[in-house]
């Protein structure tokens, strides 16, 4: 059975995709810094424990890694899938946000997915494995006063093409950005509030809806499938359209 990692598979994006990589065969170890959102997720898969393996790890911390990489393979002997999720975002004026705070995002968002890849490149070289980097559409636009998130997935969109090649043909990477996934109601329970969203916040989108968490974790499970191993190198962009709409005020 294959083994992924996915970081920040506590909540949103990350916990929907655990699901769907435990429905579709995979071990799936979960690495997550917040540890009430591990709790609970491994409270809520009780069912399915033989194929999970809970870790709690802060991705910015490379001693946390390697021993998270060391956890993974003495658990399940193998890695085949890397899923860089783990994120954090800070919005402030550019005069109020503080180094600290820059840094910490830079720390988790692009250096924890270098690090990651860094100690699970030999292991999923063996297995002929694949990396998904969660990127997003910030990489490209952005909201006010997003500096550091942003600046961290422009990194990821560029450290994504020099991992594919520098890591093939052994290793593929892939970057997935999403648009608008309303995970609102997917976090953990201190912080889980659902959204009411509009009519308006769907017809905005050329496709017609918000986007949910189950429509990058399918493109996750398209990306990482054996039969598309021509594909490396590439961001594939889930946003309903968004990013292709001209907008005229």
């Amino acid at each position: 059975m294959k083994t992924a990692i996915i970081t920040g598979g506590g909540q949103g994006i990350g916990r929907v995709t655990t699901q769907y990589l435990l429905t579709h065969g995979y071990n799936v170890a979960v690495w997550e810094a917040d540890t009430d959102a591990l709790t609970e997720l491994q409270e809520s898969f009780t069912a399915s424990s033989a194929q999970l393996l809970f870790v709690a790890c802060d991705v910015s911390s490379e001693d946390q890694v390697k021993k998270a990489v060391e956890k993974t393979l003495s658990h399940f002997g193998q890695i085949d899938v890397l899923i860089n999720n783990a994120a954090l975002m800070t919005v402030k004026p550019l005069d109020k946000l503080t180094f600290d705070e820059w840094n910490t995002v830079i720390g988790t968002n692009l250096s924890g997915p270098f690090l990651c890849a860094k100690y699970a490149a030999p292991h999923l070289a063996e297995q002929k494995g694949s990396i998904i980097n969660l990127c997003s559409t910030r990489a490209f636009q952005s909201e006010p006063d997003t500096f550091a998130y942003s600046a961290s997935k422009g990194g990821i969109l560029a450290l994504t093409h020099s991992l594919a090649i520098s890591l093939g043909p052994n290793v593929r990477v892939n970057a997935i950005s999403p648009g608008w996934i309303d995970v609102s109601a997917i976090k953990k329970k201190a912080n889980a509030r659902a959204d009411k969203l509009r009519p308006e916040d769907h017809s905005q989108h050329p496709a017609g809806r918000v986007g949910q968490p189950d429509d990058v974790a399918r493109m996750v499970l398209f990306l990482i499938a054996p039969e598309n191993s021509f594909i490396t190198g590439q961001n594939f962009v889930v946003d309903g359209g968004m990013t292709r709409k001209m907008i005229y005020v």
